[in-house]
């Protein structure tokens, strides 16, 4: 057990580390008695990665003691994590290096490598700066009835508090976007006013009934309208080496756009789940203007119709369109791998976008059938899928590309390295020493003139193994 009131408050001292460590030598006693052990690993303030060995089913919470103690550092250090690389001599002495963060790159997650290189200083997805197409034939659906709307929502919430047109106006300001008069009218009604967040006021009287009857009424957990935002692309978070392989479809018989968010998406409240409702302004080719849409806390991108207006969704009137035909088309996305697209040349379009190649158990790919495609931009070998590594170099699209340390080093050897690149990925397999790909990591932010990963050494002793 770790000794807590001990315990130092420093990332760089190797007592911060010495529980970890001690959990990361036991269960390697055999690998010992050949020399010296390598163990790499990660820990961050939310989520950690170490390679453990358990012999019992009780240890789990030694290693929250151990992790505790440098997540209590990270956070006096103002860190969100750090990766490591440790060595352990069968006498115990020990040499840990620790891989500091770097305002270019970020965080890898769960994984021990440095994480994504974040190449270009606020560059963001390709499908995170997609805007909405125009669709300048969209009309209100004939569902959608104010009068209606009201009427229901004041006979099923009588003496609410309803807000003012001085209110609503004031929310239109601070969205940026007039709010259609549907939602207008379930504001007028039901305005949800949260005058003390800590007892949870709301203007209904007590919380707990108040959101009660609210969810009853409209069908959702309702926003308080200070609360109600625009669910643009910028509020839908994701990590760079996940969003660079999404990409915006929007089938032609579509009622929903495929986005990340829109500046026409209003969200005004839950479904109880984490998923957001939303009015949607700037609907899909078949869509209505005002329709209801809901966005999954599960998925980065796209959205799905629940009803045609908010005067539909009070009256539990679910739509009846799909809005997900359009036709076969080739897909913007491709996975070539063993049990998914057959080849290089099969996936090879012009509206290719994302090209991950995944485990190959044939001869490796050459990259020529994708030379020239206009609009690929995302690039994911895993290594040894790829013939010659620097033909990437002829790829003069890509925005992203995640590739194992011996293809970024064919690579950068080459000169091939594309310019056109916003971030990248040393991507590492099984237990590789992260250290080798810092120094990869480095040579590409050198590149492009990015502030570099700090490494930091430090040394200890362990002792000998208890017998």
């Amino acid at each position: 057990m770790v000794d807590q009131s001990s315990s130092p408050n420093d990332v760089c001292d190797f007592a911060t580390w010495e529980g970890v460590l001690r959990l990361l030598r036991e269960g390697r006693t055999e690998e010992l008695k050949n020399g010296p052990i390598r163990v790499a690993g990660r820990i961050g303030r939310q989520s950690w990665s170490l390679p453990l060995r358990r012999r019992q089913s009780g240890e789990g919470r030694g290693e929250t003691e151990a992790v505790e103690r440098v997540r209590r550092a990270l956070v006096a250090a103002g860190v969100d994590g750090v990766s490591f690389n440790v060595k352990i001599a069968p006498d115990g002495k020990s040499t840990l290096r620790l891989l500091g963060a770097s305002p270019a790159v970020q965080s890898g997650g769960g994984s021990p490598g440095p994480g994504t290189l974040l190449l270009v200083e606020g560059a963001v997805p390709e499908p995170w700066r997609r805007l909405p197409d125009p669709v300048p034939g969209a009309v209100v659906a004939p569902s959608a009835d104010p009068v209606l709307l009201e009427r229901t929502l004041r006979e099923r919430l009588p003496g609410a508090v309803g807000a003012t047109d001085a209110e609503i106006a004031a929310a239109e300001a601070r969205l940026g976007v007039p709010l259609p008069e549907e939602l207008k009218v379930l504001y007028r009604v039901a305005g949800a006013r949260r005058e003390d967040p800590d007892e949870g006021y709301d203007g209904y009287g007590d919380c707990h009934e108040a959101a009660e009857r609210a969810y009853a009424a409209v069908g959702c957990e309702l926003f308080a309208l200070d609360e109600v935002y625009v669910a643009d692309a910028a509020s839908r978070t994701c990590t760079w080496e996940f969003a660079a392989k999404e990409a915006v479809v929007t089938p032609p018989g579509a009622a929903v756009q495929g986005l990340v968010g829109s500046p026409g998406w209003i969200a005004f409240g839950d479904n109880g789940g984490g998923d957001r409702l939303a009015v949607d302004l700037t609907p899909g080719p078949c869509g209505h203007a005002g329709q209801i849409i809901i966005l999954s806390h599960e998925v980065d991108i796209g959205a799905d119709l629940v009803a045609d207006s908010l005067t539909d969704l009070v009256l539990d009137r679910p739509s009846e369109r799909d809005g997900s035909s359009g036709g076969d088309r080739p897909p913007v996305v491709a996975h070539v791998n063993i049990r998914g697209v057959p080849s290089v040349e099969a996936a090879a379009h012009p509206e290719l976008e994302v090209l991950s190649i995944g485990v190959w158990e044939a001869e490796p790919l050459s990259l020529a059938p994708v030379f020239g495609l206009p609009r690929l931009r995302t690039l994911a070998a895993y290594p040894g899928t790829l013939a010659d590594p620097s033909e990437i170099g002829e790829l003069t699209t890509l925005e992203f590309l995640e590739l194992g340390p011996q293809d970024w080093r064919i690579l950068l050897d080459a000169g091939a390295v594309p310019r056109s690149l916003l971030a990248a990925t040393v991507k590492e397999q099984g237990d590789q020493d992260p250290l080798s790909t810092v120094l990869i990591a480095n040579e590409l932010l050198a590149l492009w003139d990015r502030p570099r990963i700090i490494r930091t050494a430090i040394e200890g002793d362990l002792g000998l193994v208890p017998a």
